[in-house]
């Protein structure tokens, strides 16, 4: 299984410094992968999030570097490590303008990128981006096969409801013959989307049966949908508690000390999840965030622990 490691793009730790302090730390260790999100704005207003009611946007979001800048710079202190983005709002942007910039990340890392993409969510971020929200579902489609023409060879042209690209020559082409699309979904209809047009589902791992139950629904419907299930994988999401101390019976899964998530780990073998990146701050067991030499030492001694 490979294992990755968000950047500290956001919270308590994020900064130029430590970004670049963690990418090099990532490759060292052996990890497989690191990792941006995207964060257009804070809103200072309640917002509704998943349907619930009105509340506080995290603020962990008050500083987001932008994903693929941060990909870039990365890019140049590092050599082995995959470039993910986890995830792009992809309906934010134009579909042209985000393919190119994807491409030009994998020229520039030498092939190491994978466009982990989803719809977005927050009003505000739609409304300021100039994009109706009625975009969500078929406008998705249509971004990746947008990309993906954008990818292939000149001279590209796409003429879809939303996107529209007159015949044209669009390099640099990715490094990657064919650059991996990735799409965060957590819904049975996002789930059948991923596996129709994706080559991997990126779910947020909120239990060790909801990730398993996702991945089977995906795995299944990648064979219904006439595609070779070893074509495609599997990225979770650990948002979760990294401690120097185990945790109790209540914590959650993949969260908590290095051997509690090693043995997690551990338990998903074979069960169709491919990889899992691990977006978090270092916590001690009373709560206050860790700094950067302690978060990357419970880095260390977690790889350590998972790939005995």
């Amino acid at each position: 299984m490979e294992l990755g490691i968000a950047l500290p793009t956001s919270g308590p730790l994020a900064g130029p410094a430590n970004i670049a302090r963690v990418a090099r730390e990532a490759e060292r260790l052996g990890y497989d992968s690191v990792w941006t999100y995207e964060r257009l704005l804070r809103p200072t207003a309640p917002v509704s999030i998943a349907g619930g009611e009105p509340q506080p946007v995290p603020e962990t979001y008050r500083v987001a570097y932008e994903p693929l800048e941060t990909l870039s710079y990365v890019a140049a202190i590092t050599e082995r490590v995959k470039l993910g983005t986890s995830v792009i709002d992809a309906l934010l942007h134009p579909a042209a303008v985000l393919a190119k910039r994807f491409a030009t990340l994998d020229q520039l890392s030498g092939g190491r990128a994978v466009a982990g993409v989803g719809q977005g969510w927050m009003p505000q971020e739609f409304a300021a981006a100039g994009v109706p929200m009625s975009r969500i579902g078929p406008g998705m489609d249509e971004v990746i096969a947008a990309m993906r023409a954008c990818w292939g060879p000149d001279p590209v042209a796409y003429d879809g409801k939303f996107t529209h690209i007159a015949e044209s020559e669009i390099n640099p082409k990715p490094v990657q013959a064919h650059l991996p699309v990735l799409l965060g979904a957590m819904t049975p209809g996002g789930v059948r989307r991923a596996a129709r047009i994706a080559d991997g589902l990126n779910p947020v791992a909120l239990s060790r049966d909801a990730l398993l139950d996702l991945t089977k629904t995906f795995r299944a419907a990648v064979e219904e949908f006439g595609r070779d299930p070893a074509s495609v994988t599997v990225v979770a999401r650990a948002n979760v508690p990294l401690t120097a101390g185990a945790l109790g019976d209540d914590r959650p899964f993949l969260g908590g000390s290095p051997r509690q998530i090693a043995d997690d780990l551990a338990g998903l073998e074979g069960t169709g999840v491919d990889h899992v990146l691990f977006s978090t701050s270092g916590r001690g067991q009373d709560g206050r965030d860790l700094g950067i030499e302690e978060t990357i030492a419970l880095y260390a001694e977690l790889i350590d622990l998972a790939r005995r």
